[in-house]
């Protein structure tokens, strides 16, 4: 099977590294609030299909320079050249739009986005694709589709961000495209929790080196059944927990933890 590391990787169109187990991405455009490109799409989409191969990094950290996240879809760069395509060419793009998405789900690692100033349009569907979010009260979400006369139905967000904050809220958020600061985001659930704006970078990397010192492979099969029994019934989705937690008691880090607790002392995961 294919192994790579990503440590030393060198990113195109973004900010991009490892220290110890933990990848940080930056979107990196702060004077325009970091929008996307059809490069940095690409490019990004290919970078979380390779982190399914990586054996360096357990845990990754996405986040935003210049106090803001993510302002979605270039105006100039993508908008301009989107009303100027035909349909195939069109349909090429909104597929690998939602190609990043499914990437983002599909990797093994828990990704961490965080969240300050403004997190909209695509940089909102970032953020729905991470496993966990921690933001700041200023923070500015919009899913801005609708105010550029597209439907709400963006990259997954008709099913994405109703399983986050429900079908009520969601209807609410996507046909008015409103703004919702960081408190009301927190409060219905979107975000995991607010922090303040200086100790953010501090926090999201915290919580990423906790779980890449935790128990790597269980965390990639609490990723795979959470994004896999979305759609199933509960027959189904016990008998799958079944079978996973069957796997995963197979693993040393199992084996370790009992030890460890028998012993009286804090486990060691290795993440095998």
């Amino acid at each position: 099977m294919k192994r790579i590391t990503l440590a030393g990787h060198k990113a195109q169109h973004f900010g991009f590294a490892v220290s110890g187990k933990v990848a940080t991405i930056t979107l990196n455009r702060p004077e325009r609030k970091n929008p996307l490109t059809f490069d940095s799409y690409g490019e990004l989409r290919d970078l979380f299909r390779e982190m399914s191969y990586a054996t360096d990094v357990k845990a990754v950290v996405f986040t935003g320079a210049g106090g803001n996240f993510c302002s979605g879809g270039d105006v100039h760069e993508i908008i301009g050249p989107l009303v100027k395509m035909e349909m195939p060419e069109l349909l090429e793009f909104t597929r690998m739009t939602g190609d990043l998405i499914k990437a983002m789900r599909a990797c093994p690692q828990p990704i961490i986005a965080a969240i300050d100033g403004v997190c909209t349009g695509a940089g909102a569907m970032i953020a729905c694709a991470s496993d966990m979010r921690l933001a700041t009260a200023r923070s500015k979400l919009a899913f801005l589709f609708v105010r550029v006369g597209l439907a709400g139905a963006d990259m997954g967000a008709c099913t994405l961000l109703p399983r986050l904050i429900g079908l009520s809220r969601a209807a609410d958020w996507l046909y008015t495209g409103r703004v919702v600061n960081g408190e009301e985001a927190e409060r219905v659930g979107f975000h995991t929790r607010l922090v303040e704006p200086d100790k953010l970078m501090a926090e999201a990397t915290a919580l990423a080196n906790e779980l890449a010192d935790g128990p790597t492979f269980g965390h990639a099969m609490t990723k795979t059944m959470l994004w896999q029994e979305w759609n199933s019934g509960l027959g189904e989705c016990i008998e799958a927990e079944a079978q996973a937690q069957a796997i995963c008691m197979q693993t040393q880090d199992f084996e370790r933890a009992y030890h460890a607790f028998a012993a009286k002392r804090k486990p060691v995961f290795e993440g095998n």
